[in-house]
């Protein structure tokens, strides 16, 4: 019984974390572009609607993974975070790729004219949004080196993370190209659940002594 929970549990999480993604971009109605382009696009939708699957790989969710060795749950969070966090750290430049294969504004150009775009909202989400995903993806992976309590780094990993989703959240809902009303419901409907999980954890006096 607990083996069928394993493998409903983790075919639940493909189909609502990769699956509808994947499903929204390919129904959408933007218009399609070059292969790469389009490739890039999915590759950091899935990558974003992953980082939103985080917030279920904690300790948050342990009545849904209560079936799976915590262990091995944390060790899936800390693996897929770098992974993922790899690729959105990599955005930025990702967006400039395909004009390297196009004719018009130079990339290098391209690139310090976006950073340099102070007057718009969205991209100065997505700085923010950036910057708070290095310090997150810095101090995990040096979190051992680091002189703090496990349960201070913990509760300054989790502001971090709610702070981070809440701003890649709007950037992505802003400027995102194939971001629509499903797209904007998934996006608000996981990541608010999986915020209210994290907040439950640390404010509930019941899991403060968990």
């Amino acid at each position: 019984m607990q083996n069928k929970i394993k493998i409903y549990n983790r075919i639940a999480a493909i189909l609502i974390f990769i699956g509808l993604p994947i499903l929204f971009w390919a129904l959408g109605d933007a218009p399609k572009r070059s292969v790469l382009k389009e490739s890039i696009s999915l590759l950091t939708l899935v990558s974003f609607s992953l980082m939103l699957m985080q917030f279920y790989l904690a300790r948050s969710n342990r009545k849904i993974i209560k079936e799976h060795k915590m262990s091995r749950i944390i060790n899936w969070h800390r693996y897929l975070g770098y992974a993922f966090v790899t690729v959105l750290l990599f955005h930025p430049l990702l967006i400039i790729v395909p004009r390297y294969y196009e004719a018009g504004v130079d990339p290098t150009d391209a690139f310090i004219q976006m950073l340099s775009t102070f007057d718009n909202p969205g991209i100065i989400l997505g700085i923010v949004a950036w910057s708070l995903m290095l310090v997150l993806g810095i101090t995990s992976l040096f979190r051992k080196v680091i002189p703090l309590s496990y349960k201070t780094w913990r509760t300054i990993h989790g502001i971090l993370s709610l702070l981070f989703i809440a701003t890649a959240s709007w950037h992505a809902i802003k400027l995102g190209r194939h971001i629509d009303t499903p797209l904007i419901i998934f996006i608000v409907t996981a990541g608010g659940i999986g915020i209210l999980l994290l907040l439950k954890t640390y404010f509930l006096p019941s899991n403060k002594k968990a």
